[in-house]
């Protein structure tokens, strides 16, 4: 065919996915509008009624359908900050924005905290977004505080960071979640210029991709670290349904968690890892048709398993940045527009229900019974992420070369 015939075609299956992907976001951050200011208000109606200030951000529904309020020490307190962010970044609206800075406010006071791993998605999901969208000087100067802290929990002879203080069976704990916190470390150092805080998130990234993966290229969640020598001394889970099995959360963390290295390091191996993860994902006989896995692959071979949407959402907005630097981009899109239209179609909540919470059917801690089949709030920051990235990647045109040839 003509090139000067290649090129409108081209250009026409650029424009329909564009308008599909926008179609998409603007269907669902309409409904995200809506839901978050039903969650602001019940969320306002359960801090005034407890009398309990130091609650700050909605968590999860619990399995009655109560909305469950944490503080801003809770790992999952940062979430509903970054949703209001992304409706501002989405939307433009101020009403957005005023909202959001209360919330960031509360976790500007995390920038200290030495006693969890868990800073990126407390601190630079909240101030990181806040930041981004606003380049205000004090929430550069909070991330790069927090950067400091977090670092104080890196053991060099270990060469990770150590997750969890409370769990006293292990010595040294080292989480597949860690992955995600790293992605602060890596702004820091732009921002300060210190490499310190570079050297400690690849050094992580590196001991993690040696001992976490087995030879399927799926995750164990918890590693346990002698902290005088170094060594491995147990591969174990807490979360999933045993120390052999594929967490499915844990899986979507190592492939968001590698491909966001790559992007900051562009070291092929991450981008590598990025990709044999996927493939164990998504080739896995045990994910359903509709791509929203159960809440760990070996456990779904018993049946009867709950879902976790969470896992669905972080896998596809790891995916379509995946997209952008892979030989893989076209699979790795319709894959992630497929999660995507799984979730708004099946999971989403009906307007005005679960309290405001966008997705239904995620899986937090089923060992220990805790959010189990519920709205989770971290779930509707990765859908609401993931709708965004498809839709800057949709607003993208092909770049032809002067010759008429399309780029590589």
């Amino acid at each position: 065919m003509n090139i000067k015939h290649i090129i409108p075609l081209i250009a026409l299956s650029v424009a329909a996915i564009s308008v599909s992907a926008q179609n998409n976001a603007r269907e669902a951050f309409k409904f995200a509008k809506h839901q978050t200011k039903l969650l602001l208000a019940e969320t306002a109606k359960i801090k005034a009624a407890a009398n309990k200030p130091n609650l700050l951000s909605p968590r999860a529904l619990n399995t009655k359908g109560d909305l469950v309020m944490v503080s801003s020490k809770d790992w999952c307190s940062g979430f509903f900050p970054g949703n209001l962010w992304f409706l501002y970044e989405y939307t433009g609206d101020k009403f957005w924005k005023e909202r959001s800075e209360p919330f960031t406010a509360e976790m500007e006071g995390e920038k200290s905290n030495t006693g969890t791993h868990d800073l990126g998605f407390m601190v630079y999901n909240s101030v990181g977004n806040a930041y981004r969208l606003t380049r205000q000087q004090k929430y550069k100067d909070d991330i790069i505080q927090t950067a400091r802290s977090l670092i104080t929990r890196f053991n060099p002879t270990v060469g990770c960071i150590k997750s969890w203080d409370h769990q006293k069976q292990w010595q040294f704990p080292v989480i597949i979640d860690n992955m995600m916190n790293l992605e602060l470390l890596f702004e820091a150092t732009k921002l300060s210029g210190d490499s310190s805080f570079y050297k400690v998130a690849v050094t992580h990234a590196n001991t993690t991709l040696k001992n976490h993966f087995r030879a399927d290229n799926s995750s164990f969640h918890v590693i346990n670290y002698d902290p005088e020598t170094g060594k491995v001394l147990n591969k174990q889970t807490l979360q999933g349904f045993a120390d052999s099995s594929a967490w499915a959360r844990g899986q979507a963390w190592g492939l968001y968690g590698y491909t966001m290295c790559y992007r900051e390091t562009g070291n092929k191996a991450y981008l590598a890892q990025a990709e044999k993860i996927a493939r164990y994902i998504f080739s896995n006989p045990q994910m359903p048709p509709d791509l929203v896995p159960y809440w760990d692959f070996d456990a779904a071979k018993l049946g009867n398993q709950p879902r976790d949407a969470s896992a669905a959402a972080i896998a596809a907005s790891a995916l379509y940045e995946l997209s952008t630097y892979s030989k893989n981009a076209v699979t790795y899109k319709k894959t992630a527009d497929k999660i995507l239209n799984s979730l708004g179609k099946s999971y989403q909540a009906q307007p005005d229900s679960a309290s405001g919470f966008l997705l239904l059917h995620s899986t937090g801690h089923k060992p220990a019974n805790s959010e189990i089949d519920v709205p989770i709030i971290y779930a509707d920051y990765y859908y609401l992420e993931a709708l965004l990235r498809q839709k800057r990647l949709a607003e993208k045109r092909p770049v032809i070369n002067a010759t008429g040839t399309l780029k590589n």
